[in-house]
């Protein structure tokens, strides 16, 4: 009770009780969580959303990450990934390769490949849909989750066909999920200062929908803590969520802050722990239509993840093992963490760790939580 009437006597706690009225939390109202400092209050708010949706139970994935490729045409001004053939550090890997690193996660029992890369210039449309088809022979049950939506309209362009068309050829060869990155933020503005070229914010949503209108499923990503406005920032929430309106076709949300240390950005100030808890706790409450938000380890750090756990966060991603895009652009959070590690962090912040398949279902579930 204590509680409750300090939270309700702040500046938002007339969000605290719409919430708990089950009310959708309208776009002003979201820019006001934005322009609070109350974290605390923001964070109490996204926890009774979190518990409403989710329990006491805080997830992980068994997966490995495989950058096929850092080669790439376009030439984004946050990105520190992407590169060209003549550079020292590009490099291309043969289907051959993935399919033994891929064997190599199963023997440690990943349930999900998650594959990226950047716009190859010369690698054919067949050679993506024959990795996905290598990497399902190894294991039928192997969830493959791949490709960006700029990815899909660049293996269009190769194919010399639609969008929908690519994307219902790569489901048949056994592409299971799209990936949610490339969303960047929404707003034209924002996205001719930083990624000029890449592809709009209405083709990214047009990707996911018709990905979606398929029967199938995938996540969604928002990239803050650059040039972006926090307007810009309800303005990408908003799209999103009215795309999950339509389709229901987001399994979660995951926000990742933009790392602008070995970037052409570098001389942005880093998003700081305060805006990470912020961010992740806003997408909770206003993300009504989502069933889960994920706190990106790699890019927060374990340590800060397991706070998030407090603030709407229900699900810490997965072990990953390698992972090249974040440590690229200066991230130091490592490439690795074993099951057992995440299942002690998710104790030690009180949750029940599950692990999960990658539509968020749970495989296994330990009740066990450290006093």
């Amino acid at each position: 009770m204590v509680l409750e009437t300090l939270i309700r006597r702040s500046e938002i706690g007339d969000i605290y009780d719409e919430v708990l009225a089950g009310h959708r939390v309208s776009d002003a109202d979201c820019l006001r969580l934005y322009h609070s400092r109350d974290i605390n209050v923001i964070g109490a708010i996204a926890n009774v959303v979190r518990e409403r949706k989710n329990g006491n139970y805080a997830s992980y994935i068994l997966n490995r990450y495989i950058n096929y490729s850092n080669i790439c045409i376009l030439d984004c001004q946050f990105c520190e990934f992407g590169g060209k053939r003549r550079d020292a550090g590009a490099f291309e890997l043969t289907i051959e390769q993935m399919v033994e690193r891929v064997r190599q996660g199963l023997a440690l029992g990943i349930t999900e490949v998650h594959i990226v890369g950047g716009l190859h210039p010369s690698l054919p449309f067949s050679f993506y849909a024959d990795m996905i088809k290598a990497l399902k022979a190894l294991d039928a049950t192997l969830h493959v989750k791949a490709f960006t939506a700029v990815e899909i309209y660049h293996l269009a362009w190769l194919a010399k066909t639609t969008m929908p068309e690519a994307l219902a050829t790569l489901r048949d060869a056994g592409l299971d999920s799209i990936t949610g990155g490339g969303a960047e933020i929404f707003s034209r503005r924002v996205r001719d200062l930083i990624c000029k070229g890449k592809e709009t914010a209405e083709q990214w949503l047009d990707c996911h929908r018709a990905w979606h209108k398929m029967g199938r499923r995938s996540t969604c990503t928002m990239l803050y803590g650059h040039v972006e406005t926090l307007d810009e920032r309800v303005d990408h929430l908003r799209r999103l969520r009215d795309l999950q309106d339509e389709t229901r076709g987001f399994t979660a949300f995951i926000p990742l802050h933009f790392v602008p240390d070995k970037t052409p950005l570098a001389h942005i100030t880093a998003a700081s722990g305060f805006d990470d808890l912020r961010n992740l706790a806003i997408g909770r409450i206003y993300l009504d239509n989502f069933d889960h938000i994920t706190g990106y380890w790699i890019a927060l750090g374990l340590k800060l993840a397991q706070v998030a756990l407090s603030f709407g966060v229900d699900d810490l991603h997965g072990t990953i093992m390698e992972e090249k895009i974040f440590e690229m652009a200066g991230g130091s959070s490592g490439q690795l963490q074993t099951r057992e590690q995440l299942e002690r962090v998710i104790r030690e912040a009180g949750r029940i760790p599950a692990q999960r398949d990658s539509l968020y279902q749970p495989i296994k579930v330990d009740r066990t939580i450290t006093s």
